[in-house]
């Protein structure tokens, strides 16, 4: 019987920022098996080009990490300083890794268009905020996930009518230029694929 939490090797940094993670109370931290999806579609583009919004303490950059070969780059951009410090001390030492502090909504303004392979918009910006900036910024054939669809206990009162709204632009996005699969699986998973 197939059981998609059996035998998940996390990246060689991932238990030493869990175990940091915890300690400042980050509340946000990403599941295994998120995780294991991060790392299988990074390692689906060779020599390409990702963007995180949203380093949160960098476990999801470390899949991300586990999953491209030594000629793709990651941009990871995070507000809370406070927070990215943790990915930085763990992470910072990957030449392929760009860790910004920095609104995630004005980088994706000014960022060129299809300049990404695979966008995690994990984070307001380019998901709640911006959507239509994180399309503009897929190469073709490029990747945009999100997660934390499906309710979750963090979630504040007002968060619910967001995750709708979305749902309901993601539903009107024109067939013949993005395919769409919603995977109701841990957290609730949006994959969107440029054509």
């Amino acid at each position: 019987m197939m059981n998609d939490t059996f035998n998940i090797r996390g990246p060689a940094e991932y238990e030493a920022i869990l175990r940091d993670s915890k300690e400042m109370n980050f509340g946000m931290p990403s599941d295994l098996q998120t995780g294991a999806l991060l790392r299988t579609l990074a390692a689906s583009k060779p020599n390409g080009s990702f963007l995180e919004i949203g380093t949160g303490t960098g476990l999801g950059t470390a899949w991300l990490l586990d999953g491209m070969d030594a000629h793709s780059t990651l941009i990871s951009i995070e507000t809370n300083a406070e927070y990215q410090i943790i990915a930085k001390r763990h992470l910072g030492h990957d030449a392929r890794l760009t860790l910004l502090e920095e609104d995630g909504l004005a980088f994706l303004q000014r960022c060129d268009v299809g300049a990404f392979d695979l966008i995690y918009a994990d984070a307001i910006p380019g998901k709640y905020i911006g959507f239509e900036y994180s399309l503009r910024c897929l190469r073709r054939g490029g990747i945009l996930l999100f997660d934390d669809m499906l309710p979750q206990p963090n979630w504040p009162d007002d968060h619910p009518p967001k995750v709708e709204a979305l749902l309901q632009t993601i539903d009107e996005l024109d067939p013949a230029a993005f395919s769409v699969v919603k995977l109701c699986w841990y957290t609730g998973h949006i994959i969107i694929t440029k054509k």
